[in-house]
């Protein structure tokens, strides 16, 4: 037998203070009623009290406090195997909008490419949700989990580097919040698609990516720009490049993909990198790897369940606990209490002082 929530079990341990403690009030209840007079006096008052049906309504009362806690921790033996319908995929796309995805090594640079290819994704998903992350020194989710594609285009039209104003770019972040932006509660297939050139020094994007394996999302990543690297255009406000950022030097920074953080990446996230090229001959890769993954999804899944007890031990205690209140309090034969006109005699009020404090 094993518990699903064996914690609970610790209560168990309160069950022989509760006995102990209902021991000694009885125990005090026996002497004050000593203090009442002679002790035979005192056992001829309380004759018609069921002093055995008490203890043994206590008895009963502990027993079902002790099934009920049992209960708490979810008791199971034996299995069952349950077919288990998949439902589907999410697909969420964490999306770098750093200034240095507006390089122009793909043209026409690498954010408005990695754009396309998004919308280019969303014609091929057939019905399945998607979300959108934008991130680069901060991320958010700009689109939650949706089939309303068209919605989705419109938001992914605004991705652009002043939609956040912290300068970087944070992999680990986003990977986190797209896990976040997860529906939780919908059995189907978790896949993220990362869209980068892979430069990251403020977080630990590996660290990210094996939570993410860890709890079954699939990690694709697609890198954009080139190992040589290119310069970082400045834009006007018409999209016109006016210079090229430096560093404080004058020099001409150039952004390099990080082939190698993406591939690491890739492999922890049990997924496949991609280098963007112009042609959108990576997309066509990652497209046959989503029609695998909806394939899949088809396919009836089997898992074995342990059988849930607590019913068992519930049911127990219900019926025991009825049964302790159908116990009488008195004897079936009671007492006669001699009236004279209309006024207890003082015995009888004695008797009834007595008997009350007994109960």
């Amino acid at each position: 037998m094993t518990f699903a929530k064996p914690e609970f079990l610790y209560g168990l341990l309160l069950i022989p203070a509760a006995a102990l403690f209902l021991w000694w009030a009885r125990k005090q209840q026996q002497n004050a009623l000593s203090l009442l007079g002679e002790e035979k006096l005192i056992r001829k008052l309380t004759a018609n009290i069921n002093w055995s049906g008490k203890k043994w309504k206590t008895i009963l009362q502990i027993i079902s406090l002790a099934l009920i806690v049992t209960a708490l921790a979810r008791p199971q033996w034996g299995s069952e195997v349950r077919e288990i319908e998949q439902e589907g995929l999410q697909v969420m796309v964490a999306l770098d909008v750093s200034a240095s995805m507006l390089a122009q090594d793909i043209k026409p640079n690498r954010l408005e490419r990695a754009k396309l290819e998004i919308a280019d994704l969303m014609k091929k998903l057939n019905g399945d949700e998607i979300g959108l992350v934008l991130f680069s020194g901060a991320s958010f989710i700009q689109v939650p989990l949706t089939t309303d594609y068209n919605t989705a285009l419109v938001y992914l039209e605004n991705a652009r580097p002043e939609v956040i104003s912290r300068p970087g770019t944070v992999i680990g972040d986003a990977l986190r919040t797209a896990w976040n932006g997860f529906d939780q509660e919908q059995n189907s297939q978790k896949v993220l698609v990362l869209m980068t050139d892979g430069e990251d020094h403020e977080t630990d994007p590996g660290a990210a990516a094996q939570e993410l394996a860890d709890n079954g999302v699939l990690l694709y990543t697609i890198g954009f720009g080139t190992p040589e690297g290119e310069a970082i255009p400045i834009l006007d406000e018409s999209g016109n490049i006016i210079d090229y950022k430096k560093d404080p030097s004058g020099d001409v920074i150039l952004s390099r993909l990080d082939e190698h953080t993406l591939i690491e990446l890739a492999e922890i996230g049990n997924g496949d990198y991609y280098q963007a090229t112009a042609s959108g001959s990576d997309l066509g890769q990652l497209l046959d790897e989503i029609d695998r993954l909806q394939t899949a999804q088809l396919k009836t899944r089997f898992e074995t369940h342990y059988i849930e007890r607590y019913q068992i031990f519930l049911g127990l205690a219900l019926v025991l606990l009825v049964m302790s209140e159908m116990i009488p309090e008195r004897k079936l034969k009671q007492l006669y209490l001699p009236t004279m006109r209309g006024k207890a005699s003082a015995t009888t009020k004695h008797a009834l002082k007595t008997s009350k404090l007994a109960n």
